[in-house]
């Protein structure tokens, strides 16, 4: 069971549990005994519970999509980490967070290559608003409920009296939604909206903005040479 630590006072801490925690089943599984526990810190070198936990609810969802052994996907994604990021063999057990990071980013980005579902609560818990904003863009799902062909949504909504042509893009922030979400973004306004959500939208590169067909390369470059 996992959790953080709240407080220390002299030799007590008080640490609250991520689980529901049942004491009762706690003893009688220790034979009447007074329960005994260890404490692990995570010192943001080494991957944390948290990571391990992420990674093998992935791999698990992916399993039980498939019916495959999750020891197989486990050593395929190590396999993959290794390829695209250059680095040694390693265990899940005492890698680096960075290595940990590298292996939630390579699944999730199977996951959505595959169009495989996994959990909403999974996608929520990601530490990078980045992470979930391009992934959501570049496979285009809605960045909120995952729903696929999502919209390609600008932060203020270009049309409303403005003129496209005179827009830049480069200086625009983007984010994915399905159509239930666009039309609510429309209905209550984007400050009530985002604050709804908790999203983050995001700049793009120039070659993200010609990937997402979002500016041609001639319309680019009469941008470039605006003063």
């Amino acid at each position: 069971m996992d959790g953080k630590l709240i407080s220390v006072q002299g030799n007590k801490l008080t640490i609250a549990v991520d689980d529901v925690f049942n004491l009762e089943k706690v003893i009688r599984l220790s034979d009447g005994k007074q329960p005994s526990v260890g404490l692990t810190i995570d010192d943001n070198r080494h991957i944390s519970r948290d990571q391990q936990k992420k990674i093998f609810a992935l791999i698990h969802d992916l399993c039980n999509y498939t019916g495959d052994e999750p020891k197989y996907w486990e050593d395929e994604f190590k396999w993959r980490v290794q390829i695209t990021f250059g680095v040694d063999e390693f265990s899940l057990s005492d890698c680096s967070v960075t290595i940990g990071n590298y292996m939630i980013l390579t699944i999730l980005e199977f996951l959505f290559e595959e169009n495989i579902p996994f959990r909403t609560k999974l996608w929520d818990s990601l530490e990078s608003d980045y992470t979930r904003a391009i992934f959501s863009i570049n496979y285009r799902k809605c960045v909120i409920c995952g729903k696929p062909h999502a919209d390609l949504a600008h932060y203020k909504a270009v049309g409303m009296g403005r003129n496209r042509r005179k827009i830049d893009e480069r200086k625009m922030y983007f984010f994915s939604l399905c159509r239930v979400h666009h039309q609510e973004q429309h209905r209550i306004g984007i400050n009530v909206f985002m604050k709804k959500y908790h999203i983050k939208p995001i700049k793009l590169t120039d070659e993200q903005l010609i990937k997402y067909n979002i500016l041609s390369k001639k319309r680019l470059e009469e941008l470039k040479n605006v003063k």
